[in-house]
């Protein structure tokens, strides 16, 4: 019984051990089963953080490039969910030391990504794209998610270090469990296979997130680069779109000038220095004060109020703005129409204003030429009307004195009365001859005239009417063509130019009669529309006189127009012969300056049958390159004489005067050739600029140029013998030749 005791005691005590064991394991079992699910749930969790540390880092990098909202907001939701998530983390494992101070060390690099993120996203909000770059381009970033992924890979590698030392433990239970108990054994198999698939199916999971988290990083890439390639495609066609424009504005023929509301110019156009004299840096202030400002009538004073860029800054619109710049230092006045609008800003209030302005010089001078020859059109068909009335009269009043005169004979005092009623009769016969003659309707006997021969009697006949004071001479070319025109009719108009030269020589002078054959080319024809290109014989009477005003020119054809003393001239004879040029299809021409002279030009079509006048030869293929210096203080001749030369491969530097020349000169303006008028306005002339440069610059070369005959010049004493003269009107081929022999060449 004893041994029976003993032997159930030991078997009971070897029970109860074993009872005690297998109860021991079976707490080892269910700890190491809490340990395996814990190390499940951390392994979960650092699968779900994945995706949101790239979706943290995704937005981020979205919104640097972007600059969309919605990144702002996925970055702060991703970086919350990441960092509730990691405190969740280190909150299960902080009773393992070791794998607390991983997790410690983890966060540490999430939060410094977070403040990276976060500090991109300021940076693109604030426009610092620089900024943005250089942090992006830094790589800073992607280094701490590197070290973010290192410490979470080391979290999972001892996770699964410890997940398989548990699982050998729990194998090791399950053997002495088997031995003891097949219950035990089966719980632990079973156990041990569903912690197996439990950790299978983790993986599964963990890799199915991995697969989901690369897929939706290469979505966003694929998205961040076609909104990448878009924006780029953007910022291409925006610099198309500004170069096009810049071009555009910098060639416009209009002068632009963009200020702001201190009247400070922000921006300008080639054409606002060349048009305006703009320089860069100069106010509307200075840009003002450089000229004296009138209105379109080029008298009335234009007031600082009425100014376009103080009524543009006032907040008015206007177009069509006309007024003249008058220049205070020399210079050709400017016409010029302007449209201005104000600038605003996003409040609405005033920030500057934009002035655009045209130069219409050229055309009102056009104008003015034509309304010049209207005007005497009209006062020709008016006076034409009268004169054949009063003709009507004449012709009754002339026939009743002769009878009178004849009946009288017995009479003598009545007869004497009747004479001088005669002869006034006859007086105002020949001057309505003279108003019908302006009027182009007298009756013309032409027949065809050797124009030499004219002109060598009428200088004959001159010698001893015009005095010893006056010195006749001519200079014929043996060539000229004849012409059908009323030969009294010429040889009255020349007598009439001749007095009125002698009356402009009260000293004494010279007179010279020259004629050539010409052709009148389209450029002429367009800056003087009373007459058609073609060919002409040219007849010219110059002297060296008193000259006239621009003023006086505009009048010079008009009807008992004169400048002379009263009872010293009709004011008929100028007016005749416009009439009589032009009824005999013709077209004339005054060259003249205050204090040099005067020289009228009369083109007279060829007579029919006549050999017709010889066309300049062809102009020949020869292209310069040189830079010419134009000097030339005629607007539409500046203008014709720079397009022929760069039509001709030459350029061009073109300015109105001696000074502005001179100007350049000294400021080392490089040119090969001056092309300069001989009579100009503002004190200096054609030879007194070219003995400035020549003293500037030895052995420069010059061509000059003057409405004047070249012999008129030359017999003047303005030029030496040997210079070279282009005389107006030119054709192309005669500058080219000019220009080439002017060069050397």
């Amino acid at each position: 019984m004893a041994s029976q005791r003993l032997i159930l005691g030991s078997g009971l005590a070897i029970l109860l051990a074993i009872s005690a064991a297998s109860i021991g394991l079976d707490v080892k079992s269910h700890s190491d089963v809490e340990s395996v699910e814990r190390t499940l749930g951390i392994l979960k969790q650092i699968s779900d953080m994945r995706p949101l540390l790239r979706g943290a880092e995704s937005a981020a990098r979205g919104f640097a490039l972007t600059g969309d909202p919605s990144f702002d907001a996925e970055y702060r939701e991703a970086s919350t969910a990441l960092t509730s998530a990691f405190d969740g983390l280190i909150a299960t494992v902080k009773s393992d030391s070791d794998e607390a101070r991983l997790l410690a060390d983890a966060k540490t690099q999430v939060d410094r990504g977070i403040a990276l993120g976060a500090e991109l996203i300021r940076l693109r909000s604030a426009g610092d794209t620089a900024g943005a770059a250089a942090l992006t381009s830094g790589g800073e970033s992607r280094v701490v998610t590197e070290k973010i992924g290192t410490a979470l890979e080391r979290i999972v590698a001892e996770e699964r270090r410890l997940l398989t030392t548990r699982n050998e433990r729990s194998k090791a239970n399950g053997r002495l469990l088997l031995a003891i108990d097949l219950a035990g054994v089966a719980l632990i198999l079973v156990l041990a296979t569903v912690l197996t698939l439990t950790t299978r199916r983790s993986r599964r999971l963990l890799q199915d997130s991995l697969s989901a988290t690369q897929a939706t990083n290469v979505s966003l890439e694929a998205k961040v680069a076609e909104r990448t390639k878009d924006l780029g495609a953007a910022l291409e066609e925006v610099r198309r779109s500004t170069a096009v424009m810049e071009t555009t504005f910098r060639s416009m023929a209009e002068a632009v000038l963009v200020i702001d509301a201190a009247g400070t110019v922000l921006l300008s156009n080639p054409a606002a220095e060349k048009m305006l004299r703009y320089k860069p840096g100069m106010t509307v202030q200075l840009l003002r004060a450089q000229s004296s400002i009138f209105h379109a009538d080029d008298i009335t004073p234009m007031k600082v109020e009425d100014m376009p860029s103080i009524r543009a800054l006032r907040g008015e619109e206007f177009d069509g703005l006309e007024f003249i710049a008058r220049p205070l230092h020399g210079g050709r006045q400017v016409h010029l129409v302007v449209s201005g609008h104000p600038l605003r800003d996003n409040n609405g209030q005033i920030a500057g204003a934009a002035l655009v302005y045209h130069d219409i010089t050229n055309s009102r001078e056009t104008e003015h030429k034509l309304q010049q020859s209207q005007k005497l059109d009209a006062i020709g068909k008016l006076t034409g009307g009268v004169a054949h009335d009063f003709n009507n009269m004449l012709t009754i009043i002339t026939g009743t004195t002769e009878t009178l005169v004849e009946s009288l004979r017995s009479q003598p005092q009545l007869a004497r009365t009747a004479e001088l009623i005669d002869r006034a009769a006859e007086r105002c016969r020949e001057l309505i001859q003279h108003l019908l003659a302006f009027a182009r309707r007298q009756p013309l006997e032409p027949r065809t005239v050797d124009i030499n021969a004219t002109v060598v009697d009428i200088a004959k006949l001159l010698r001893p009417t015009l005095g010893e004071q006056i010195e006749i001479d001519s200079v014929l070319a043996p060539d000229v063509a004849n012409v059908h025109i009323d030969p009294s009719q010429l040889s009255n108009s020349l007598l009439n130019m001749a007095i009125n030269a002698r009356d402009a020589m009260p000293d004494g002078g010279k007179l010279l009669f020259e004629t050539s054959n010409i052709v009148l080319d389209e450029a002429y024809g367009a800056a003087n529309p009373d007459i058609a290109p073609g060919r002409y014989v040219m007849l010219a009477v110059s002297d060296t006189g008193t000259g006239m005003s621009q003023a006086v020119q505009d009048k010079v054809f008009e009807p008992f127009f004169t400048t002379k003393e009263v009872g010293k001239g009709s004011g008929l004879g100028m007016s005749m012969v416009y009439g009589f040029v032009k009824q005999s299809g013709g077209h004339i021409k005054i060259y003249s300056e205050q204090g040099h002279g005067t020289t009228i030009k009369l083109y007279l079509p060829p007579a029919r049958g006549q050999a017709e006048v010889e066309a300049p030869a062809p102009l020949v293929t020869h292209r310069g390159s040189e830079t010419i210096l134009v000097v030339e203080d005629d607007a539409l001749v500046r203008n014709y004489v720079t397009a022929q030369l760069a039509s001709l491969g030459y350029k061009t530097i073109a300015v109105p005067d001696g000074r502005a020349a001179l100007a350049l000169v000294d400021k080392g303006e490089e040119f090969d050739l001056l092309f300069t008028d001989v009579i100009m306005p503002g004190g200096m002339n054609g030879r007194q600029l070219a003995d400035a440069v020549m003293k500037r610059r030895p052995g420069m070369k010059v061509l000059y140029t003057s409405g004047y005959t070249e012999n008129a010049i030359v017999h003047h004493g303005r030029l030496d013998e040997g210079v070279l003269l282009l005389a107006k009107p030119y054709r192309k081929a005669q500058l080219a030749s000019m220009v080439q022999q002017a060069l050397g060449e």
